[in-house]
């Protein structure tokens, strides 16, 4: 790979034009997306997970009324399909791996699982689903929908947030079978989507869907547990208009948050207060267009890149690494029903 040279993955819907799993370029010189084709043909593989060696992406799949989770070998810029493993239903919504790729996690919004997966270590393979988790309806119309889980910083646990039960669950994983660790139920209807850690492995930033907040813990390894410290509202006081809190992002430094809004339709900018692991609001920045439903930083942490799922495109921004905040570059590029943006990792 060229030093000026990011390659990107773009998991999408294919409800209408999208085919699948895009390829793009990102040139950190000129500040550019180029180069967008087709590297996988599936339906709805919405969400992607790169491998730590970067020679596989794995992905959410679903065909026909099965879904799951394929494996696919990296080979300049395409994808080869290794395998798949597929269950009767819908499939999932989020995927990520441990860094040695021995397992793989899901997180099933509709049908309100997590489930682990060994992975071959010769081949990249996905073994058969080795642990399914039924989160459990907490009475009324509280029906789980997971939407998250992946490993602790220490790969210890195995952490998921569920939007539908508003809870965020630790579990224990050995030799690929979760068991629950512990659990933290949050404000009733909040909904919690997604989450990230702080890099010092002592924070952890929830951004919940329904009340468009962004939830700051302390962690305490050795129990696996949570403990509360600030709730901050991720879009303006006086925007009245439907909105959906969506993805959540950390810089590696551990010095910004971002959030992102689909209906306000903007990336929120956090600073974090080093002292206490508190957030302090610095500024909203429009993501171009409607309803961006994740976005990712680019390997070297100059450039953010945001997708647009119902405005069918990409929009590319510089990031300050001293202040955190983004600057618009780009704009217009087009990509049918965009979800997720994942990065080759560069050395």
């Amino acid at each position: 790979m060229e030093n000026n040279k990011q390659i990107g993955y773009i998991g999408t819907y294919t409800k209408s034009e999208s085919e699948g799993i895009y390829a793009f370029s990102l040139n950190t010189e000129t500040g550019k997306i180029t180069d967008i084709k087709l590297a996988a043909k599936l339906d709805n593989p919405t969400y992607l997970a790169i491998s730590s060696d970067n020679q596989f992406l794995y992905s959410v799949i679903k065909e026909g009324e099965t879904g799951g989770v394929a494996s696919f070998k990296v080979l300049d810029n395409k994808l080869e399909i290794i395998n798949k493993q597929v269950t009767e239903g819908a499939p999932p919504c989020h995927v990520s791996l441990d860094l040695k790729t021995s397992n793989i996690f899901s997180a099933n919004y509709h049908k309100g699982t997590v489930e682990s997966f060994l992975i071959d270590d010769k081949d990249g393979s996905i073994l058969p689903v080795s642990s399914v988790i039924k989160l459990q309806n907490q009475g009324g119309d509280t029906f789980p929908h997971t939407h998250y889980a992946a490993p602790t910083p220490d790969e210890k646990y195995i952490i998921a947030v569920d939007l539908g039960i508003d809870q965020i669950i630790i579990y224990d994983l050995n030799e690929g079978v979760l068991k629950e660790k512990n659990s933290l139920s949050v404000k009733p209807g909040s909904g919690p989507r997604h989450l990230v850690f702080h890099p010092n492995g002592k924070y952890v930033y929830v951004m919940t869907e329904f009340s468009s907040e962004a939830i700051a813990f302390t962690y305490e390894p050795d129990t696996a547990s949570l403990t509360h410290l600030q709730t901050i509202s991720t879009i303006p006081e006086d925007f009245r208009e439907n909105n959906q809190g969506s993805a959540i992002h950390i810089s590696s430094d551990g010095r910004y948050v971002y959030a992102g809004n689909r209906g306000h339709n903007s990336i929120a900018v956090f600073s974090i207060m080093q002292e206490s692991g508190k957030l302090k609001f610095i500024e909203h920045t429009s993501t171009e267009g409607n309803w961006p439903r994740d976005f990712a930083l680019d390997p070297t942490e100059k450039f953010v890149v945001a997708s647009n799922q119902n405005s069918n495109n990409l929009v590319l921004f510089s990031r300050d690494q001293m202040t955190g905040k983004l600057t618009l570059l780009q704009s217009d590029i087009s990509v049918p029903e965009p979800v997720c943006v994942k990065f080759l990792k560069t050395n």
